[in-house]
């Protein structure tokens, strides 16, 4: 007669395989969930990201992420070979207008000077080792996280995976976190820096630019900042070459699908892998260091500074230019496209209700774009 097993219940399911540290994680979705619904902090990105790491939560789904024959697995895959940011700056490219960058050009220097926050991070990272709060990163990990500064989460991700890999998921959600906080971080830092009076300085309305000059600009503009930052090519070649089919006026159907559906598929994938891939058990050593404790400092400390740096630069450009630059419009200099443009349109209309800086403070938020991808490629290129 054949012996019958013993049957437990609860050893059939996964109640006895969740650890404290899954069920954290887990807590950190739902209240990423919580931010997206009830604060509409974006929620196209925070809803996939904290219900992947809900999932990727579960133990099982672990073992399915390292199986090569599972679907989590090729998921995941776009991850680790840098497929999906690139493609999300395809994307991006297709929807952005480079006019008001391609009027003003002075303007290009606010989206520059935001990057500040990148390289005090860096640095700030690499001597936080030394106060004897128990928290240290390397050279490589240091960088990946002044990236944060620049408010671009496709970009971190990218960075974050070639340079320090095990700290890809605290960095994303960092870098996604705090890019849906923007209307919270960036005006109390504007209304430090800037008097009352600053805030209300007028600014004339651009000049129209011909679409001649929207058609080359994404070629020269390509080429300029590969030179710059060759290591940034694969982020750099994308957004330019969305761009060129949203202005070339022949390639129209490509433009669109880029600026809606394939862009809409590919931050579903990437979000939802990037919460997945938070999964307590792939960085046992982070949470023992108290990293992800630094890595959410810092990131705050990155985003900070790159506000401060774009306003700073406005305040010292009206030093030795006679059209003055209203100083709100160098905290648009972080990537945050479009979030940093309306805080500054909103504390503007609040200040002067006539004065309308949405279009100026785009120059600097799309500059802003770009000078994170080539401070990226440069970190890259000294430190892998």
């Amino acid at each position: 007669m054949q012996e019958v097993k013993s049957f437990n219940l609860v050893d059939s399911t996964l109640i006895s395989e969740l650890e404290v540290g899954n069920l954290f994680m887990m807590a950190i979705g739902c209240v990423l969930i919580y931010l997206a619904i009830k604060k509409k902090y974006e929620p196209l990105l925070l809803i996939p990201i904290g219900f992947g790491m809900i999932v990727g939560n579960i133990p099982s789904i672990y073992a399915d992420f390292r199986d090569p024959h599972s679907v989590f697995h090729y998921l995941y895959y776009g991850i680790n070979k840098e497929i999906y940011p690139p493609l999300i700056f395809l994307g991006i490219g297709a929807m952005t207008d480079f006019s008001p960058m391609i009027a003003n050009p002075k303007l290009i220097l606010l989206g520059a000077a935001a990057q500040l926050g990148v390289f005090l991070t860096f640095t700030s990272c690499l001597l936080i080792g030394k106060l004897g709060l128990g928290i240290e990163f390397t050279p490589q990990e240091a960088g990946a996280i002044g990236i944060i500064g620049g408010a671009d989460g496709p970009t971190s991700i990218f960075l974050a995976n070639k340079l320090a890999p095990t700290l890809l998921g605290p960095i994303a959600i960092a870098a996604y976190t705090y890019m849906a906080m923007v209307p919270i971080i960036q005006p109390p830092i504007i209304r430090l820096l800037t008097s009352a009076e600053e805030r209300k300085i007028p600014m004339k309305p651009l000049r129209k630019v011909s679409k001649t000059e929207k058609m080359i600009f994404p070629i020269i503009g390509f080429l300029v900042c590969t030179i710059i930052s060759p290591d940034a090519v694969a982020l750099l070649g994308m957004i330019f070459f969305g761009n060129l089919l949203k202005e070339a006026g022949v390639t129209e159907r490509l433009a669109q699908t880029a600026r809606t559906s394939f862009i809409d598929i590919v931050t579903i994938l990437l979000a939802f892998c990037v919460g997945a891939g938070t999964r307590i058990e792939q960085f046992p050593e982070v949470a023992d260091k108290l990293q992800v404790m630094g890595i959410f400092m810092m990131g705050i400390v990155a985003f900070a500074f790159s506000t401060a740096g774009g306003v700073i630069m406005a305040k010292l450009m009206n030093l030795i230019s006679k059209e003055k630059i209203n100083p709100m419009v160098g905290a648009s200099g972080v990537s945050a496209v479009p979030m940093s443009s309306r805080v500054v349109q909103s504390m503007a209309a609040k200040a002067n209700p006539s004065n309308f800086l949405l279009m100026h403070a785009m120059a600097p938020n799309v500059s802003g774009v770009l000078g994170t991808a080539m401070a990226a490629g440069i970190l890259l290129s000294i430190l892998g």
